[in-house]
């Protein structure tokens, strides 16, 4: 390929994303939930990951601050230091998470826990509901309407923030939070663009990556590593509460004399701020 048909690393659009750590406790302790991407993605395939996404246009909307519990825009906006929009990083992390897992945190607006799917056909119904968001049919904010539903927004803390290296084909802002599965209902994988799914202690996973039986990504990596340092799934959300905002981490890709990648540097490795930044994209 010519250099001047060569996409320049700087033209490549970084996309607002949310991934959500569910935990909860296990006979073993703390676990958490993570899903197979499909091998014919074209992004992440085969990679295990956490329930997420792009954060959507839709997700900005004014009718989800009412139906969001405990934070209006400005205080979640501060609380993930942002000038504004910080709601709707939840509100995609919320619906990320039932289109994804088939796990929604929401609540009855005369209820204080989180919708059960225990029936049957309760939970064939919302099943039919999270594929018709993630296919367009319907908006998260309908179906809030519908079932008078609000979205437990509060109990979704962030704990890590990553930008995909300059040289990706696709890049994203991606911002890592923590809640606690509800009991009440049960995650699986949607079989579109996830295969797989299980629940996994983080140490057992970090071991089946460094093993070669697993794929990740560093960053998921890295939050399997935070939450390792955890007993429990209410310490690890107590934790993220708790942590405050976190700086962003911005990787840099390292290339051989080829232009082939060979590995990544994160602020603070030795030689990081040597590496150089690739004009254009790199060709994988």
């Amino acid at each position: 390929m010519a250099e001047d048909d060569r996409m320049r690393a700087a033209d490549v659009p970084v996309r607002p994303a949310a991934t959500v750590m569910l935990v909860r406790d296990g006979s073993d302790g703390l676990e958490v939930f993570m899903l197979q991407r499909t091998l014919s993605a074209a992004f992440a395939r085969g990679q295990y990951v956490f329930p997420g996404g792009k954060v959507d246009d839709a997700d900005h909307a004014d009718e989800f601050e009412p139906i969001c519990d405990g934070l209006d825009d400005a205080t979640a906006s501060s609380r993930m230091g942002m000038p504004s929009g910080g709601l709707a990083w939840l509100v995609a992390a919320v619906r990320e998470v039932f289109e994804e897992a088939g796990v929604l945190l929401a609540r009855r607006a005369d209820e204080t826990s989180v919708v059960s799917f225990d029936d049957e056909a309760v939970a064939e119904r919302y099943n039919a509901a999270r594929h018709a968001i993630h296919d367009g049919e319907r908006s998260l904010a309908e179906l809030c309407r519908a079932d008078d539903l609000r979205l437990l927004v509060d109990r979704i803390h962030l704990v890590d923030r990553w930008i995909t290296p300059v040289g990706e084909r696709r890049r994203f802002d991606t911002r890592f939070f923590v809640a606690a599965a509800p009991p009440e209902q049960h995650p699986l994988h949607d079989d579109k663009e996830t295969i797989a799914s299980r629940w996994v202690r983080p140490d057992d996973a970090i071991r089946l990556w460094r093993d070669g039986e697993l794929q990740m990504f560093p960053p998921t990596v890295a939050s399997l590593q935070f939450l390792a340092r955890h007993a429990s799934a209410s310490e690890a959300v107590l934790a993220a509460e708790e942590a405050g905002v976190p700086g962003v981490v911005l990787p840099r890709i390292v290339l051989d004399d080829d232009g082939r990648l060979v590995g990544i540097k994160r602020p603070g490795d030795d030689g990081y701020d040597e590496v150089p930044v690739p004009e254009f994209v790199i060709g994988r």
